[in-house]
């Protein structure tokens, strides 16, 4: 588990991400720089036991690694997001 911690830094809590959360049933995450797409996908299906259908990522202007993970309609975002604290 400690190294799905490392890939997965932290989750991103702006208006922006919990919007997402609400709306598009995706989590932000702020991951490693080097890890790829389906890194985060396995990472966030192993940490949380769902599925998860689409991974999109960004370099934010700071130079962190943004990555919006879109879960399948039978999983809630917003019931992780509360496990978190995010919400």
């Amino acid at each position: 588990m400690a190294e799905i911690w490392e890939l997965l830094k932290y989750p991103h809590l702006a208006e922006k991400s919990v919007n997402l959360i609400e709306r598009e049933n995706k989590l932000v995450f702020i991951v490693r720089r080097e890890c790829n797409k389906s890194e985060i996908k396995k990472a966030v299906e192993k940490a949380f036991q769902v599925k998860v259908i689409q991974v999109r990522t960004e370099i934010t202007p700071k130079g962190l690694k943004k990555a919006y993970i879109k879960l399948s309609p039978e999983h809630s975002a917003s019931e992780i997001a509360t496990k978190l604290g995010m919400v």
